[in-house]
């Protein structure tokens, strides 16, 4: 019996040529809920916005332009932030900047997470033993304090700040990848894989991984979402992005004071945070339903 028939007899599908999940994705989209395309179009956007930010504005994004809390108007369509520089400008900006930030993060992070877990579930014994112990004992730390500690430590460098934040994350994904790869491990077309003679790399990134890729995908969403809060939130505290780089959560805390007077200029990147977590969320919610194989009844 070859593989691809011991996977068929196990329930478990082979996997999908790039044409077939190309099929499928598209089918997915024509059929998808409103929620999912607003998350989709949201995605768009900002992505665009980030790409296109120098085309947006005729404004640098430290260039001093007006006064300090200049208001809304014709001239600046959002007004200046506590410098005179044109918010419409950094917002665009800190977007680019902290998608960008929050994208390499992630990616780091399934990176090393996803490996480890693979590699926990496929050796087993002491390497499993050293690994998960090692991640228990970072996942017992609170994730904000020792952030700022390492942050403290090493500086707020955006490489530094990068690799802080994956490693951090990179344990939440390396317990998703361990349980889900150990239950598809003991399966009996990885142990025919086994008795053929194949890598243990191949037999992690070809036998095992196509098979949890649904559950990855959609915690790399989750993920996502998680990492731009976090990084706002150091930004807001003042150990996350470091100015003159414009990013949304040192903006909020910048211009905190006018929500004083009643200017709702500050709540505009928290705003913008938001939007992009939720179309993140309907985004993902819409693939795991997808993935799962449920079908709405009608």
């Amino acid at each position: 019996m070859n593989p691809e028939q011991v996977e068929n007899t196990v329930g478990l599908a082979p996997a999908t040529t790039r044409a077939g999940v190309k099929q499928r994705l598209w089918r997915g989209l024509c059929k998808a809920p409103w929620s999912a395309r607003f998350g989709l179009l949201v995605i768009v956007l900002y992505v665009l916005a980030a790409v296109f930010a120098p085309l947006l504005t005729p404004y640098g994004e430290n260039q001093i332009v007006g006064v300090e809390f200049d208001a809304w108007g014709r001239e600046f369509l959002l007004g200046t932030d506590n410098l005179g520089r044109d918010m419409l400008t950094r917002l665009l900006y800190g977007g680019r900047n902290t998608i960008g930030i929050v994208v390499l993060a992630t990616c780091l992070a399934f990176l090393v997470g996803g490996v480890a877990g693979l590699l926990a579930a496929t050796r087993g014994g002491w390497v499993d033993q050293l690994l998960s112990r090692l991640v228990d004992v970072l996942m017992a730390i609170p994730q904000l304090i020792f952030a700022l500690l390492l942050l403290t430590l090493f500086g707020t460098a955006i490489p530094v700040l990068i690799v802080i934040i994956a490693l951090l994350d990179s344990t939440r994904v390396f317990r998703l990848t361990r349980a889900v790869a150990t239950n598809i491990a003991v399966l009996d077309f990885v142990e025919a894989a086994r008795l053929r003679g194949e890598s243990r790399s191949w037999i992690m990134f070809r036998e095992i991984l196509p098979n949890i890729l649904p559950p990855l995908v959609a915690e790399f969403g989750l993920r996502f979402c998680f990492t731009f809060l976090f990084i706002s939130a150091l930004s807001f505290l003042g150990l996350g992005i470091q100015p003159p780089t414009a990013d949304w959560g040192s903006m909020v805390r910048d211009n905190a004071t006018l929500i004083t007077y009643g200017d709702i200029t500050p709540l505009l990147p928290a705003l913008a945070i938001a939007v992009l977590t939720i179309g993140v969320n309907f985004v993902v919610d819409w693939f795991l339903h997808m993935t799962s194989g449920l079908r709405d009844e009608h």
